[in-house]
């Protein structure tokens, strides 16, 4: 018991806070769900996020004043910068549309985030070291951060997406455009069924059905961490050509990076340009969720490439 003692105050305190924000978003789970369940306003599980980012906030000072440089340097670090994107991102989101749904749906990703960098991950990558050659750039902030702001607001959006399936899924999407924000109006069919001689233009005042609001926060959300992506990616080609004298080397990460990106711009094409809602565009994105959890943490894990952290084949 006693040697139990010790080695939970002989822990990195970077660490230890990581487990705080962990219990955080672990308590805040279920009482999300509890919520949606009985109706009730998500205030306690929306604050308990909060107070997690503020950990994570902490969290990622602390290392940053402990390791002097900027923490997003191993897969540990950046798993925690990728939890308090996603933490930021839900609260974002929660302004928009205060619904119980919202932290149900969004607060997994977060908490599999920091659980799987605080229990999961060895002790060797937990811990700071010091930057290699190509990461001792003023790059390092511009490209990485960015990349995982993206990662944070794209990841959130696409199982925002998933939540359209989950929730009023069967019922018909009959707002048009509401991708642009047209407003609480729809063209009612009821009209052409009980007035037919009159004004067939009317037009009356709804409430969005929930898969509706999940719908449109899920394209905000993609269309934020896709302009993210984009400079991510253009940052990094100026940043490969500095470090290694090539714009682009078609390394694992960077044609998976691609493809991530080549996915959400379909997800957007056809959106704007085919109006397409509902069902067929959460396909889509909750394809780029996938892509996105390959290009970042399989790519990584298998040790393969330039951009990887390693641990399989690089423990």
């Amino acid at each position: 018991m006693l040697d139990f003692r010790l080695n939970i105050f002989s822990f990195d305190p970077v660490v230890l806070i990581g487990f705080v924000a962990f219990f955080s978003l672990l308590v805040a789970l279920p009482i999300s769900f509890w919520s949606v369940a009985g109706g009730n306003n998500s205030s306690k599980a929306r604050f308990l996020v909060a107070v997690a980012n503020l950990f994570l906030t902490s969290q990622l000072i602390l290392r940053w004043w402990q390791s002097g440089h900027f923490p997003i340097s191993n897969l540990y670090e950046s798993l925690c910068f990728l939890t308090w994107g996603c933490t930021l991102t839900q609260l974002f989101v929660e302004r928009a549309w205060k619904s119980p749904i919202v932290a149900a749906v969004a607060t997994p990703i977060s908490l599999l985030a920091i659980g799987f960098a605080s229990f999961v991950l060895p002790e060797n990558l937990q811990s700071s070291g010091p930057l290699v050659p190509a990461l001792r750039s003023s790059w390092l902030v511009m490209h990485v951060s960015v990349i995982m702001c993206s990662y944070a607001a794209l990841l959130v959006g696409s199982i925002l997406s998933l939540g359209v399936f989950l929730f009023d899924g069967n019922k018909q999407f009959n707002i048009r455009n509401s991708s642009f924000g047209s407003g609480l109006y729809r063209q009612s069919s009821e009209i052409y069924l009980e007035n037919r001689n009159e004004n067939l233009n009317s037009i009356k005042p709804v409430e969005f059905t929930n898969a509706e609001h999940l719908d449109s926060l899920s394209y905000r959300s993609i269309t934020a961490g896709f302009l993210l992506l984009t400079v991510g990616l253009i940052s990094g080609a100026v940043w490969a050509n500095e470090a290694w004298g090539s714009w682009w080397s078609w390394d694992p990460k960077e044609t998976w990076a691609l493809i991530c990106w080549l996915v959400y711009a379909a997800y957007l094409h056809t959106r704007i340009t085919r109006g397409w809602e509902g069902k067929k565009p959460a396909m889509l994105a909750i394809a780029g969720f996938f892509v996105i959890v390959v290009c970042y943490i399989g790519v990584n894990l298998l040790g393969v490439g330039l951009h990887s952290y390693g641990w399989f084949f690089d423990a």
